[in-house]
């Protein structure tokens, strides 16, 4: 199978004139047969109007995957189902839990999934949870809920449930996304927030792969420690993939340090990136 795809959210723009860019992510995965996929949303303020600048036709797009229930990556479901019409909605079942991020300052700040399911569903969506690792379309696979084993990818600190800062929000609807290409495997992140190292080992305990070719989105590398970064560095560096575009909550830092270690392999995914595969 073959596939385009193209980021249309992203923290900053590429050379495309006319796109804009928000703190957030969504990208398009169109099969050279079969309907368009779109995987997140961004935060609602350029999704419409870039996929608009790209001539990409949301209206054609039938289901949306959903990486976990951050406002990031959720909040243009509501203008995307209001503007294309009724979609499918494919998720974990937590991605509506309530979420916040709480600073060292006390200060807390709502970041969960910014319309509630009832006013979704008014709008058009039908959602379809689940937990499991499941086929969405011929070679597109939702990889379901990561085990969280490696003892170094910790994730990010400051994610609750609540605003006094006592239940601790694990992340655990986080989700990518798996193509299979003529190339290998292509595997688009979200977030990320069961870690990157973790995301690799459960996608080849499901499909019994390691030739991942290309890794495109946010590894949230850019919220880790030093020692979380230097070891998925170390892994990624003998795991033989040939493109790591990353994009969103890599943050500058981790990016510098990857396109320097990986130079042949690390690329920014902005928006207007395509990958033909």
């Amino acid at each position: 199978m073959t596939f385009r795809i193209t980021i249309l959210c992203e923290n900053s723009v590429g050379p495309l004139s006319g796109t804009l860019g928000e703190h957030g992510f969504s990208t398009l995965i169109e099969p050279a047969d079969g309907e368009p996929i779109l995987f997140d949303t961004g935060q609602g303020a350029t999704l419409l109007h870039n996929a608009r600048r790209m001539n990409k036709d949301l209206a054609k797009v039938a289901k949306v995957a959903i990486s976990h229930g951050h406002y990031d990556h959720t909040g243009g479901l509501l203008p995307l189902l209001q503007a294309c019409g009724p979609k499918t909605v494919h998720g974990h079942p937590d991605i509506f839990l309530p979420r916040y991020r709480v600073k060292d300052t006390g200060e807390c700040l709502a970041i969960g999934l910014p319309h509630d399911r009832a006013t979704l569903e008014a709008a058009g969506a039908y959602f379809d949870l689940s937990a499991e690792f499941r086929e969405l379309a011929p070679a597109v696979f939702l990889t379901g809920q990561v085990p969280r084993l490696t003892e170094f990818e910790t994730g990010d600190r400051g994610l609750f449930h609540d605003c006094a800062g006592q239940d601790v929000d694990t992340t655990p609807d986080d989700q990518s996304l798996v193509l299979e290409t003529d190339r290998g495997l292509v595997i688009l992140l979200g977030c990320c927030h069961a870690g990157l190292v973790n995301t690799l080992e459960h996608v080849a305990g499901q499909t019994g792969r390691r030739d991942v070719y290309a890794v495109v989105g946010g590894t949230h590398l850019g919220f880790c420690g030093q020692k979380q970064l230097e070891q998925t560095i170390a892994v990624l560096r003998g795991a033989d993939i040939k493109k790591l575009a990353a994009s969103h909550c890599t943050g500058f830092a981790a990016s510098a340090r990857m396109s320097l270690e990986l130079p042949k392999e690390f690329q920014v995914a902005q928006v207007g990136y395509t990958l033909e595969v």
